[in-house]
């Protein structure tokens, strides 16, 4: 699923989830929580990942059917090992060619895929197309460019050491992870009612290398960077990036992530 550009590798299911799947599981159920849909739904996860947003669905919305999708076959294979309750299923799928008729589902989310997407605009449009008249399309993306603590301050610590590293920040690469852009998409896939909304929650960690061994994985852009690095050179981007981080007394470090979650509906009586 998530190939979108220079050193994007998203492949390998548990080195997702020790970098950035913890956090994104605390941001699927605040987004599933506030959507406030009625139990007995179709729901429809496009770019399930490994399973985070589909098993909050699974879990609190009492849906008739839950379908994660992802062009992942990995990321599907470790999402159908999780402990996910009900009725969910999981497929290998391109969000850009949904394998769904006109109006079957009765909800689309998607959980941090849209800036991974090329071109993000088509599977959104493709999520209203499934949809039925009236129903919800809703998905959140990062914050890279400011909410997003723990990539902010890797960024920061990468490019002061390599002014070329900047053009890898996902802050300056992803228009998407801001709320005037989405809200665009939104109304551009002739979605209506179209809101934007801030979802923050804390991200802390145990000990700097809680923090630090993920961004060692190859997966996802931060990482990807990472392991072109020579050792030195890695050294040095850790002892930068260990300095500018608030630690405290007992070597935790707490940042906080902040999500922007959008959200709409396909106009009612509308026939495609």
């Amino acid at each position: 699923m998530r190939d979108g550009g220079p050193s994007d590798v998203w492949a390998e299911g548990d080195a997702y989830e020790r970098y950035m799947g913890r956090w994104s599981r605390r941001v699927a159920e605040v987004f599933v929580a506030r959507l406030g849909e009625p139990a007995g739904l179709c729901w429809l996860d496009v770019g399930c990942g490994t399973g985070a947003l589909t098993g909050a669905v699974a879990s609190r919305c009492r849906p008739r059917t839950v379908l994660g999708l992802d062009r992942s076959g990995e990321f599907v294979r470790a999402a159908r090992s999780a402990a996910v309750p009900g009725p969910a299923r999981f497929a290998v799928a391109d969000a850009s060619a949904l394998p769904l008729r006109d109006a079957v589902c009765d909800a689309v989310v998607s959980g941090l895929a849209l800036n991974f997407l090329e071109p993000p605009g088509t599977a959104v449009a493709e999520a209203a197309r499934v949809v039925r008249p009236g129903g919800l399309v809703a998905a959140y993306v990062w914050d890279y460019a400011d909410g997003m603590a723990l990539l902010r301050r890797f960024w920061d610590a990468a490019t002061a050491l390599d002014p070329a590293a900047a053009a890898l920040d996902e802050g300056r690469r992803f228009t998407l992870c801001r709320p005037g852009p989405l809200r665009g998409l939104w109304s551009g896939a002739g979605l209506v009612d179209v809101t934007v909304a801030p979802i923050e929650v804390p991200t802390v960690f145990g000990r700097f290398e809680d923090l630090w061994e993920p961004f060692l994985s190859g997966q996802g852009p931060a990482p990807g960077y990472v392991a072109t690095l020579t050792p030195g050179a890695r050294d040095r981007l850790r002892g930068r990036l260990a300095a500018s981080l608030p630690v405290r007394p007992d070597g935790s470090v707490a940042l906080a992530a902040r999500a922007w979650a959008a959200r709409g509906r396909r106009p009612a009586g509308a026939e495609r």
